[in-house]
C-alpha cells in the first residue's frame, strides 16, 4: 500500500480510502467487519463514513469493526447532508446541529475523537463562518482533530479558506467530490485550486458507482442488490450515471483496458491514482475480492498512450471549450 500525506498536514493515509456507505444494507454486519479487518491487513487505515449512511448503522458497524484497533487508523465521518431528526435544525452545518451531530457520531463509533469531520455538502442557509467556528472549537475540545469538506465548489473552499485566514480558524484540510473517467469537471478548477494551497482531494465514486467495472448491461435494468437500485440512493446514482453516452464511453474505455491487457476495474482506479492531485480515492468494498483488485491498483502505472486515449474519451463527453484566465 501506498501512502500520502493529507494536504498540508503530517497525517499519512492510505491511497485506498475504505468506504462504508453499503454497511448495514449491500454489506451485511459479519461481512462488513471482515472486509474491514481485510483491509487493514491489506495496509489500509483510512475509512470514511457518514452519520446518516443507513441512518447511522454504518457508523455503527465501522465502530465494530474498529474496537481494539481505533488508534491505529485515521476515521472519517460526516455530517449534515440529510434530516437526522424530527427537528428543522436537524441538518446542515449549524453550530446547533454540529454539536449536537458530533456527539451522536462519537456514540455510534464508539470512540472519543474523529480524525477527519466533514461538512457533507454546502449548507446555504449557514454563515461559513459559523460553521468554522463551531468545527474550530471541536478541534480544541479534543473531539475532532482536523476538518474538511465534502461536494464544495472551487468558490465555495476558496470562501471557506479565507475566512479560517481572517479569523485565526481551524480550515478544511482536505475537499471530497465525485471523480472518475466519466465525471471530470473538478480538473477545470477545483483540483488546481487544491494544488496551489495544499488541501488534500479525496474522491468518492472512483469507479461511477460501479458502472466502470464494465459489469453492467445497457441493455437491462439495472441489477438488483446494486447502488442503481437502492431506495434512497438508486434514483440519485441513475441520473448520476445511467446513460447511453456514459454506456458508450464505458465501451470505448473498456476496449483501451483489454488492449493493454488491465482488469477494467483496475485500469478505472488506477487512472485516478495516477492523477497527481489526488490524495485518495475511496473504493465502497462489498467482498475481500473487490479489495483485492482495488488495492493493487495503487500499484499500477498508465502508460501516456493509456491517459491520452482516455482523454479523447472524455473529449466526447465533454467537447473542449474555450476557458476564460488560461
Amino acid at each position: 500500500m501506498q501512502y500520502r500525506k493529507l494536504g498540508r498536514t503530517g497525517l499519512k493515509v492510505s491511497r485506498i480510502c475504505l468506504g462504508t456507505m453499503t454497511f448495514g444494507s449491500q454489506v451485511e454486519e459479519a461481512e462488513a467487519i471482515e472486509i474491514v479487518k481485510s483491509a487493514m491487513s491489506a495496509g489500509v487505515n483510512f475509512f470514511d463514513t457518514a452519520d446518516q449512511y443507513i441512518n447511522g448503522r454504518s457508523e455503527e458497524i465501522v465502530g465494530k469493526a474498529l474496537k481494539g484497533e481505533r488508534h491505529s487508523v485515521v476515521l472519517a465521518t460526516k455530517i449534515g447532508a440529510w434530516q437526522s431528526g424530527s427537528s428543522v435544525n436537524d441538518i446542515g452545518a449549524s453550530r446547533k446541529h454540529i454539536m449536537k451531530g458530533v456527539e451522536e457520531s462519537l456514540r455510534r463509533l464508539g470512540t472519543d475523537y474523529i480524525d477527519l469531520y466533514y461538512v457533507h455538502r454546502p449548507d446555504y442557509d449557514t454563515p461559513i463562518e459559523e460553521t468554522l467556528r463551531a468545527m474550530d472549537d471541536l478541534i480544541h475540545q479534543g473531539k475532532v482533530r482536523y476538518v474538511a469538506c465534502s461536494n464544495f465548489r472551487a468558490w465555495q473552499l476558496a470562501k471557506a479558506l479565507l475566512e479560517s485566514e481572517l479569523h485565526n480558524l481551524a480550515r478544511f484540510e482536505c475537499v471530497q467530490p465525485p471523480y472518475n473517467l466519466l465525471t471530470r469537471d473538478i480538473e477545470y478548477e477545483l483540483l488546481p485550486f487544491c494544488e496551489s494551497e495544499d488541501v488534500g482531494v479525496c474522491i468518492y465514486n472512483p469507479l461511477a458507482a460501479g458502472l466502470l467495472t464494465g459489469k453492467h448491461d445497457p441493455k437491462k435494468p439495472p441489477a438488483e442488490g446494486t447502488r442503481f437500485t437502492q431506495e434512497r440512493l438508486g434514483p440519485m446514482y441513475r441520473e448520476r450515471y445511467w446513460s447511453d453516452i456514459n454506456f458508450n464511453a464505458i465501451a470505448q474505455l473498456k476496449q483501451i483496458a483489454e488492449e493493454h491487457a488491465r482488469n477494467m476495474a483496475q485500469f478505472a482506479l488506477a487512472w485516478v491514482l495516477n492523477q497527481p492531485a489526488i490524495t485518495a480515492a475511496i473504493c465502497g468494498i462489498s467482498s475481500a475480492q473487490q479489495l483485492e483488485i482495488n488495492a493493487a491498483a495503487v500499484e499500477i502505472g498508465l502508460s501516456q498512450e493509456e491517459l491520452t486515449a482516455c482523454d479523447e474519451v472524455w473529449h466526447q463527453l465533454r467537447p473542449p471549450r474555450f476557458l476564460y484566465g488560461r
